[in-house]
Formats: structure tokens, C-alpha cells, sequence
């Protein structure tokens, strides 16, 4: 090999090496995706037009399911929404932390995905519902406390003209249908961010479609059709103007809720456009779902049995979708179980930072962005606890912190604002067992309640049965006692934690 010839293979090796390193520079430097979570208010499964729906208009949401990753086995961890919405934040069940019911706040010592992404350099804003204890600034438990630089939040929920709280300063009220506000003042913490060149976290959770309910004339109109059937039924719901129980024809009150869907589902629409005019929507995760099933006054057409506050399938089955363009070409329905507490731990793995040191609950779902799980790894528990707080229990937070601030409509005894608890829980007794709870396996369900000589159990092939219809408890008595070994090791490992053992 001659001199120049030598020369020449030393610039090409160079050259490779300069061009692999800057491969590895541009590729360290590829910008990490921005994350915005989105949760309807009692918006089951069936109400939605992909999934079905004879009467309502969702385009957007059918059009995110027909770009995106549908979750046509998407759970809530919870039939309820506060302790749900502690799924969404910590990965973990409820129970583990006091989040027994609605109304029972947080913990101020659970790791919350803001807290994660804020260290992770992302901008972190909450919009809309919180109901995870009092936004006031003064709260341990706000938006705030919990990680969040920005947010707009409502202690509960809330309905046209609502009242919000602007980074826990006093509450101010906002004129207009309110899906539309909680996503203009979304976009605005959105711009800032971009402006700012930081990666964001926007935790978007509407008022709607829960009762009482209300809409813009137009969303009305839409539905002004329904069947005259629908009117022979009286349903009782919240009156928008007492704030008291009342009865209504359902035909009325159905109207009124799909308005709100309807109206969720176009601010939905303008969350998108304002992604994809700034250049934002290839790289930002946008994950919709409910936070428990529907209730009694708007459960019409559901396929499945039960409603809000039950465990079974129409109480925690909602509508999931997941749109990510850049990882996400093409649309995929998913049939692998899913449920609210996958969200922290796929997080966490998709941007490669740490999951919290203590009991998860969810597992994480970037096997099943990539199309490789086809089956979920580990079975989901629910369960509702029985009890939670009597009349020796110790306050886990000062009553004067726990005491809300931001009005609503619906009354709580004498007020228009919600107070929250929770409570210390030292001991495990034999009663802390009791309650409803279920474990989800990739075929069967079982569902157990009581205790001894009480205790009663289902067990469903929610596969070939999702209406459960067809109780198999005697036929697989092998199956079922298989399910309850593993829920009982599981509600051993949830009480050790509702102890504070986790914290220490």
C-alpha cells in the first residue's frame, strides 16, 4: 500500500468515525416526546361512536381511533374517579394510599409522574379536575404539592360557567362551555412551554360528561331526536338549580349528556390542530380515557353488565386511545388488558427514567406501543375498600388543609364545595380484607365479596362472556381458588402499604 493510498484509508476512517460519532450526538439529542393524559368523567366504554354508539358524535375520538392504538380493553382501576385519578398519578392501587372513595384525597408522601417528569426536565401543568384533595395552594395534596408548575384546577367537577383555581389562588369563574376552556388554558401552558424549548406534561381532566348536565344550544340540537322510548323512564340526577336531587325524563337528561361528550370530544379536536399547526403532534404522546364507567342516569346502550360504583364490566371497562404519530404509524386494536395505573410505569419507561422504589400496580405498555405484547404479563386487581376511616381513625392531613375551595353545583349536605379526608391505618386486621375486589387474568375474572361464611364469589371467561353472564363458579372451582390465592397475596401487599410502610 502506497503512501497515498494509506492516506486515503485513514481519511475514510476518519470520516466513518466523525460521522458515527455525530450519529450518537444527533441521536442523544433527539428530543424527548411531550405526554398529555386526557380523561373524560364518568365516560364508560360504549359512549363513543367508534366503539358503536347509536346516537352520539364523537368524529375525534373516532378518528384517533382509527389512526392511533385502540384499547378496546381498557380499565379503570377504580369504579369511582378520585381513586382512579391516584392511579393515573402513582402507578399504584388506591387502597395503597388511603384513596378509598371520592372526596378521599392523597398522600403527600406518593411520587406523582409530575414529580418524576419535573425532574425530568418537563414542564408539568394540570387542567380541569383534580379530586385528589383541594387545589388551594396551602394543600399538600394540590396540583402543585404534588408536582405540577402550572395548573388550572377544580376541586370536583364542574359544568358550563365553571369556577376555577388558578395555581391555588382564589377562585375564579370563567364564562363559556367548559371542555372548550380547560383545553384553551391547556394550549396556553403548551405555548409557553414551546417557547421555553422544554418538553411537556399536560394532565387535561374534563368536567364532563358528568351530572348535572348542561350544554351549548347547538350540541343540543344534535340530539334533539332521540327516541320517544327514552321518555317514559324518570331518572334521578342533580338539578342545576338547587343543587338537589331531582327526577327527570332520561330522553332530557341524555340529550344534555351527550351535548357534553359531544363538546368534550370537539375540544379534543382543537388540542389536536394546535399540536399539528406547531409542529408538536409527530412527537407528543396523547393517551384519552374514562375514569370509571357510566352511571345509572346515562347507561342506555351499554353491552356490558353493571354501571359506576360496580366491578363489573360497565363500571371499570372505558374507552382508551392511544395516538403517538411518530411511534404509532398506523392504526392497531388492541385486546390485551390494560388499565389507569399502566400510565406511570410506560412513562417511565418510554423516557428511561427510574420508576419509584416502592409497589406498582401497573406495568408498563411500550411492548405493546412497539406491537410485541400479546398478552398483559401480570393479571389486574380491584378493589374497593370496606371502611376507611372511623370514628378513632387519626386525620393523615389537618382538616382546615383538606377543606376545599372551588364551588360546584352539586350540594354536599349544606355547601357547594367539597372537604376531603384520609386517615392512618397502623394495623392490618381480617376485616381490612373485605370489600369488593376482583382479579382480571387474561381470560377469566373473579369477583369476591364478604368474608367466612359471607363471602360470595363469581367467576367470568370475560373473553367469550363480556356481558358475565354465565357464572362459572361451580363449573371451575380449580380456576377460582387459583384467582383468590393470587388476590389475597395481593391485598396483603396493598395493606402493608396502606400502613405507611412504603414511605419509610
Amino acid at each position: 500500500m502506497n503512501g497515498i493510498t494509506r492516506l486515503c484509508c485513514k481519511a475514510m476512517v476518519g470520516m466513518v468515525g466523525l460521522m458515527l460519532c455525530l450519529s450518537t450526538i444527533t441521536l442523544a439529542k433527539e428530543p424527548p416526546p411531550n405526554i398529555i393524559l386526557c380523561m373524560g368523567d364518568d365516560h364508560g366504554w360504549d359512549e363513543t361512536g367508534y366503539n358503536g354508539h347509536p346516537h352520539l358524535k364523537t368524529p375525534v375520538l373516532d378518528e384517533m381511533a382509527a389512526s392511533g392504538l385502540r384499547l378496546d380493553r381498557f380499565y379503570s382501576a377504580h369504579p369511582s374517579c378520585s381513586p382512579t385519578r391516584g392511579t393515573v398519578m402513582t402507578g399504584r392501587h388506591p387502597n395503597r394510599y388511603g384513596t378509598f372513595a371520592p372526596n378521599y384525597s392523597i398522600r403527600p408522601e406518593e411520587i406523582s409522574i409530575a414529580r418524576i417528569l419535573q425532574q425530568a426536565g418537563y414542564a408539568c401543568g394540570h387542567f380541569g379536575k383534580w379530586h385528589l384533595g383541594p387545589v388551594k395552594a396551602a394543600s399538600p395534596t394540590s396540583p402543585g404539592a404534588m408536582g405540577f408548575h402550572q395548573w388550572l384546577s377544580h376541586d370536583n367537577f364542574f359544568e358550563l360557567n365553571p369556577t376555577f383555581s388558578r395555581n391555588g389562588a382564589a377562585p375564579e369563574k370563567f364564562e363559556g362551555e367548559s371542555s372548550e376552556i380547560v383545553i384553551r388554558e391547556t394550549i396556553r401552558f403548551l405555548e409557553t412551554a414551546q417557547q421555553d424549548g422544554k418538553p411537556f406534561l399536560a394532565v387535561v381532566w374534563y368536567g364532563s360528561p358528568h351530572e348535572p348536565y348542561s350544554g351549548l344550544k347547538e350540541d343540543l340540537a344534535l340530539y334533539s331526536d332521540l327516541p320517544d322510548s327514552y321518555g317514559d323512564k324518570q331518572v334521578k340526577l342533580t338539578s342545576n338549580v338547587t343543587g338537589r336531587q331531582t327526577k327527570r325524563p332520561l330522553k332530557d337528561v341524555l340529550q344534555e349528556r351527550y351535548a357534553e361528550i359531544t363538546a368534550m370530544d370537539r375540544s379534543l379536536g382543537q388540542l389536536r390542530k394546535w399540536l399539528q399547526d406547531n409542529g408538536q403532534r409527530e412527537n407528543t404522546l396523547l393517551w384519552y380515557c374514562g375514569d370509571n364507567g357510566t352511571p345509572g342516569d346515562g347507561i342506555v346502550t351499554s353491552p356490558f353488565r353493571g354501571r359506576k360504583g360496580t366491578m363489573y364490566e360497565g363500571g371499570i371497562r372505558v374507552p382508551g386511545i392511544i395516538e403517538w404519530p411518530e411511534r404509532i404509524a398506523q392504526t392497531r386494536h388492541s385486546e390485551v388488558n390494560t388499565v389507569t395505573s399502566d400510565m406511570l410505569p410506560t412513562i417511565c419507561e418510554l423516557l428511561k427514567v427510574p420508576l419509584p422504589e416502592r409497589p406498582l400496580d401497573g406495568v408498563s405498555l411500550k411492548p405493546l406501543i412497539a406491537g410485541t405484547m400479546s398478552e398483559r404479563p401480570a393479571p389486574i386487581c380491584f378493589w374497593s375498600f370496606k371502611g376507611g376511616g372511623g370514628a378513632d381513625s387519626e386525620p393523615y392531613i389537618a382538616a382546615e388543609l383538606q377543606s376545599g375551595t372551588t364551588p360546584l353545583v352539586k350540594m354536599m349536605g349544606d355547601i357547594h364545595t367539597r372537604n376531603f379526608r384520609n386517615f392512618h391505618h397502623p394495623d392490618i386486621s381480617p376485616k381490612d380484607f373485605d370489600g369488593h375486589r376482583v382479579l382480571l387474568g387474561n381470560r377469566y375474572k373473579l369477583l369476591v365479596r364478604g368474608l367466612g361464611d359471607e363471602e360470595q364469589r363469581e367467576l367470568f371467561d370475560v373473553r367469550s362472556d363480556p356481558g358475565e353472564k354465565d357464572d362459572l363458579i361451580t363449573s371451575k372451582p380449580e380456576v377460582a381458588n387459583q384467582l383468590q390465592h393470587q388476590l389475597g397475596d395481593w391485598q396483603e401487599s396493598v395493606l402493608q402499604s396502606l400502613t405507611g410502610a412504603d414511605y419509610e
